[in-house]
């Protein structure tokens, strides 16, 4: 399905008026897109422009809720990478930035979110009709992006060179062609092939499409770039596209909020020294960057636990972070025989911390009654909170301030999930949302959840919370080394992106 002349018409109309705009994309998948869109953003803030960050379309469950509330005053869910390339421009991050988010689910495929709401849900077939649908949401998103700034900077998503997705796209080629956007590639050299990369794309884009490319940018070099001199001149000689930079291995990407789940796949256990915070790995974990302002701290390990690994005997805390699918993901855990492993944990005088479908997999039975889920419409829990959920139709996203019930500390984050959760353990409240109880903890004091996501960037409550664990916490601010790692970023791209990329014009 072709997109229609009027919808063709209109963004062409909006094409000729507002900021100008650049267009990352990615010789394929995870090549580095979000962190340089990070990085170009601050940079170019830095210089004294206007720059908002624009992703067409997202699919990653880490999300979070723009800043800017809807017009009904409930919050809005954009992808979490999104959010950080609104704090690296220093403006409040808005729906309008990612005004497409698939999240993918179990056995219904992905969740649509569009403008921020759930729109529907489509597995991957029935997604490529529904998408040419979307083009209007995507470029009015843009276009009020556009009235506020003097740079927007696209990010895309997977590669142009998907040229059998290309009918109907929003997403990449689709979008740039739409809004007459200017594209720069860019190429993972870690992986290897990245000459190949470049021409093999240059090779198969249409015509068209192959006009808007501009350029492109190597990510992650290793070494002497010098050495890689005579590579820019066989892409060049392929391609007559001009190089923009050689960007080297950045190792301070490791401080910036990971975009999805394949950050985790590629981790490494870590085996160094000092207390350790496990996390386990499911299939469809979400929102996993609550756990960043813990790997901030100096005397603090944190492992995510993949399947197939070795359960870690030696952890001083377990965190259940935020699911997608809980009854799929509570499911695995059990299979995996975690289940038992985590109450061996609590016997032998371990925490254990659950965060939203975190939370919900702690108590004693999830039930989905309406199948939003899928087809099994109750699953037993791991049974160390007494407490039920059941998931329902209606979302709550919001932004939340609250406090710690122990200490009395205010608590910042915000909530995305489809769950109500009740049972005697809740009348020993972990945390208050504007003043609600909202989670539960065990008699003993060792196993507790909550609905709140984000709540280890409170620093004074990290801190405090911590100390009870018996660790000692960093004096340092998480939002201020966020901050700082995103300075860093902007520094390197500084020493070796031509400047010339901020000032590419649509033909």
């Amino acid at each position: 399905m072709l997109f229609n002349a009027s919808a063709l018409l209109y963004c062409a109309a909006m094409a000729q008026s507002g900021a100008h705009a650049i267009m990352l994309q990615g010789t394929g998948s995870n090549v580095g897109k979000t962190v340089l869109v990070a990085g170009l953003c601050r940079l170019a803030t830095r210089r004294g422009m206007r720059v908002r960050p624009f992703k067409p379309q997202n699919m990653s469950n880490n999300a979070a809720v723009a800043d800017v509330p809807l017009a009904d005053g409930t919050g809005g869910e954009i992808g979490r990478a999104q959010w950080l390339q609104a704090v690296a421009c220093g403006t409040p991050s808005h729906i309008d930035m990612n005004p497409v988010l698939l999240k993918p689910q179990s056995e219904i495929g992905s969740q649509i979110i569009v403008h921020g709401k759930v729109w529907g849900a489509a597995k991957g077939r029935d997604y490529q009709r529904i998408k040419p649908q979307l083009l209007s949401a995507v470029m009015e998103s843009y276009e009020r992006l556009r009235e506020q700034a003097d740079l927007v900077i696209v990010e895309g998503a997977g590669s142009p060179a998907e040229i059998n997705l290309r009918e109907g796209d929003i997403a990449n080629m689709g979008f740039a062609t739409a809004a007459n956007v200017p594209v720069v590639l860019v190429g993972d050299i870690d992986r290897g092939g990245v000459i190949a990369s470049l021409v093999g794309t240059h090779t198969i884009l249409p015509d068209g499409d192959r006009d808007l490319v501009r350029g492109y940018l190597i990510n992650k070099f290793r070494g002497d770039v010098s050495l890689f001199d005579s590579g820019l001149l066989e892409i060049e000689r392929f391609t007559n596209w001009r190089s923009f930079g050689v960007v080297p291995w950045l190792e301070g990407i490791e401080k910036l909020p990971a975009e999805d789940s394949v950050a985790l796949q590629n981790s490494v256990a870590d085996q160094g020294a000092g207390p350790k915070v496990a996390v386990p790995v499911l299939g469809r974990i979400s929102n996993f960057d609550d756990l960043d302002p813990l790997k901030f701290e100096p005397n603090l390990r944190v492992q995510f636990v993949k399947p197939g690994e070795g359960w870690p005997s030696d952890a001083k805390l377990v965190v259940l972070p935020g699911s997608k699918s809980t009854i799929a993901d509570l499911r695995q855990f059990q299979a995996l025989g975690w289940d038992e492993r985590l109450r061996e944990h609590v016997r032998a005088g371990g925490h254990v911390l659950g965060i939203c479908g975190g939370y919900q997999m702690l108590g004693k039975v999830v039930r989905d009654p309406q199948g939003l889920e899928g087809d099994v419409r109750r699953a037993g829990g791991i049974g160390l909170l007494d407490v039920e959920t059941e998931l329902v139709p209606t979302k709550t996203v919001l932004n939340r301030r609250a406090s710690d019930v122990a200490s009395g500390l205010p608590l910042s984050g915000y909530e995305i999930h489809m769950g109500r959760t009740g049972g005697p353990d809740c009348a020993r409240p972990m945390i208050r949302l504007d003043g609600e109880p909202d989670g539960a903890v065990s008699r003993d004091g060792r196993v507790r959840g909550c609905y709140l996501h984000g709540l280890f960037a409170s620093d004074d409550w990290r801190r405090n919370y911590l100390a009870s664990l018996g660790i000692e916490g960093s004096q340092q601010s998480y939002r201020a080394q966020l901050e700082a790692a995103l300075d860093e970023l902007a520094d390197q791209l500084e020493a070796v992106v031509d400047p010339a990329i901020f000032d590419l014009k649509s033909n």
